[in-house]
């Protein structure tokens, strides 16, 4: 495996000011034999603007992936998701870019990602994006995500 420089963890590392400019690091990772791993990051708080308005939009993220050499560190993650708190971009463009940003940077076997995002006009907007099939043999696991259903 080769070497990995992290800069931000064990650092006082601060959001970017977009997308565009997070650091998504990562650190090697031995697949080994049998089926792959599933990784699952979940942030039930994410939040970006709309890009018309300005006002705040509100989603529950779920990222699966299996990966192949190389893992995202988490506090690069959170940091590149939070990140997006003043960046004005529709959900489905959040969301994909979201999960190809994750693909760039570690090329896993697969990946998936949905996005549940809270009403907005009082329609909820639920995005999913894969990169393929799932690899054989790989344990799935339900998003975990209810759909929503307001007060009722």
């Amino acid at each position: 495996m080769s070497e990995t420089h992290l800069t931000q963890l064990g650092a006082d590392a601060r959001p970017a000011a977009s997308p565009e400019e997070a650091v998504l690091e990562t650190v090697p990772f031995t697949r080994g034999d049998g089926p792959p791993a599933i990784v699952r990051f979940t942030c039930p708080e994410f939040t970006s603007l709309c890009p018309v308005t300005g006002q705040p939009d509100f989603a529950h993220i779920v990222i699966d992936y299996a990966p192949d050499a190389r893992l995202v560190e988490s506090k690069s993650l959170k940091l590149f998701l939070t990140s997006f708190r003043n960046h004005g971009a529709f959900h489905e463009d959040c969301t994909v870019g979201i999960a190809r940003r994750v693909v760039e940077v570690t090329r896993p076997l697969w990946l998936r990602i949905g996005g549940f995002w809270y009403p907005r006009g009082g329609i909820p907007i639920d995005v999913f994006w894969q990169t393929g099939a799932p690899p054989e043999g790989a344990f799935l696991p339900e998003m975990g995500v209810p759909p929503y259903r307001g007060r009722g």
